[in-house]
């Protein structure tokens, strides 16, 4: 358990902002593709392009008798292949257990092969909250932990390389690709996994959040960091726990410590009850590390905040909010209340791109959503928008919301890959054959 830190330093940002205000309200059309998996539900960052100019994702199952899928997406020929099933990948089809329903990491890559985990998909209701089941269906048998794995480009050869320990699956993870070890989190437990791939080691450092969110509501829930980054010169990977702490672990020491002189818990990120969920609470959502800068640069979730973190001077800075527009002037906190996934450097290692929500507008008034959730979902419909920030000069931009050809919006929006050619791409819901399904789904290059 750790206990509250000494209270964060703030520095003012001696540089002036640059917008790019719609003029008149733009949009950008997305194209909608359907894999072929007709189960396919809400995913979760399981999207990365590769060194080969390839889109791989994986599409989550939120049924107990077939795990998730994962696809590669080639932007040469306009074509999906699949790849392999989650379950079958980690060599568990013959236990007719609860199966690896999905991936809830984007992919690392590293000499010539991508890295990543796998999570549970099917849920069980206890409480109003989707818990990890207690009681599988029967004739299975209960989830039996997730996996890492690794892809190899150039064979297609997967490998499976550890098993999560009791039960649990990987809510989030990150790579060292230079020293090859592998970072996560563990849900629901909340444990601080270190896989080295090397030596085929690996380490469990324990519970970092009280019970994580297998806790009691009011008591020891805390809902779980879904992103960690590494400092790539150090070695030192670092995440946030809802209270607003900021952990950082190093391998050598392996000692893993709170922050003394920085934390999130910031007055204009909002005020939480850690305990509760339905929020990151003071978590970030996502980040990473910039490495020509030697900082990291990361978002809180519900606020929207866009914020600079230097972990070696122990400081964090404000950078700006990078809601959408519409959001922005409305001065209110978006629909889904925990904030979004699609947050990414682009391939130029300048420009920020966030795929972030913004409210709609009938009759001239905001159409709001529900006051309170209980877990993170979305409290109303909004529309999806495209941001980007270019760090060098400091400029925002608002590229317009995003609809389909048909004029349907995507939702359910927490993934982003940038291509070589500038298209972003996402998984996002549709309607396939009068089913709503999620799916990737390409938005053109906003630039050109």
């Amino acid at each position: 358990m750790f206990t509250q830190s000494l209270p964060l330093f703030v520095n003012s940002i001696d540089y002036s902002m640059n917008f790019e205000p719609l003029a008149e309200p733009k949009t950008l059309t997305a194209k909608h593709y359907y894999s072929g998996f007709e189960r396919a539900h809400d995913t979760y960052n399981a999207l990365s392009a590769a060194s080969n100019g390839k889109i791989y994702y994986i599409l989550s199952s939120d049924n107990h008798e077939i795990g998730g899928q994962m696809f590669v997406y080639d932007p040469a020929g306009d074509s999906i292949t699949h790849l392999g099933d989650l379950t079958d990948i980690c060599g568990e089809k013959h236990l007719k257990a609860i199966p690896q329903g999905k991936s809830h990491v984007r992919f690392y890559e590293r000499n010539g092969k991508l890295y990543f985990s796998t999570h549970v998909g099917y849920y069980q209701l206890i409480d109003g909250m989707d818990r990890l089941p207690e009681q599988a269906p029967e004739g299975y048998a209960l989830y039996p932990g997730g996996h890492f794995l690794s892809y190899d480009l150039k064979t297609g050869a997967f490998e499976d390389l550890a098993l999560v320990p009791d039960g649990e699956g990987m809510v989030s993870m990150t790579m060292d690709r230079d020293r090859g070890h592998l970072y996560g989190i563990t849900w629901p437990y909340g444990h601080f996994i270190h896989y080295d791939v090397e030596n085929k080691v690996l380490k469990n450092l324990g519970p970092i959040s009280y019970k994580g969110e297998a806790g009691t509501p009011g008591s020891d829930f805390r809902s779980l960091c879904r992103s960690l980054f590494v400092d790539a010169e150090l070695g030192d990977v670092y995440f946030s726990v809802a209270d607003g702490d900021i952990l950082t672990y190093n391998p050598e020491t392996q000692f893993l410590r709170k922050l003394e002189s920085a934390d999130l818990r910031l007055d204009y990120f909002g005020k939480y009850d850690p305990t509760r969920p339905g929020s990151m609470c003071y978590n970030w959502r996502k980040i990473f590390w910039h490495p020509q800068e030697q900082v990291a640069y990361g978002v809180h979730g519900n606020s929207g905040y866009l914020f600079r973190f230097d972990p070696r001077e122990e400081k964090v800075e404000l950078v700006e909010r990078i809601t959408s527009e519409p959001s922005r002037r409305s001065g209110m906190f978006d629909q889904f209340s925990y904030g979004y996934l699609g947050f990414q450097l682009g391939p130029d290692g300048e420009t920020i791109y966030y795929l972030t929500g913004g409210p709609i507008y009938e009759h001239g008034k905001r159409v709001k959503g529900e006051d309170q959730i209980a877990k993170g979902a979305a409290r109303g419909l909004e529309n999806l928008h495209l941001i980007t920030f270019h760090l060098p000069t400091h400029t925002y931009k608002d590229h317009g919301a995003i609809f389909y050809e048909d004029g349907e919006r995507p939702t359910y929006v927490n993934s982003i890959a940038v291509g070589a050619d500038g298209a972003v791409y996402t998984l996002a819901r549709f309607e396939q054959e009068g089913k709503i399904i999620q799916d990737l789904i390409k938005i053109p290059n906003p630039f050109q």
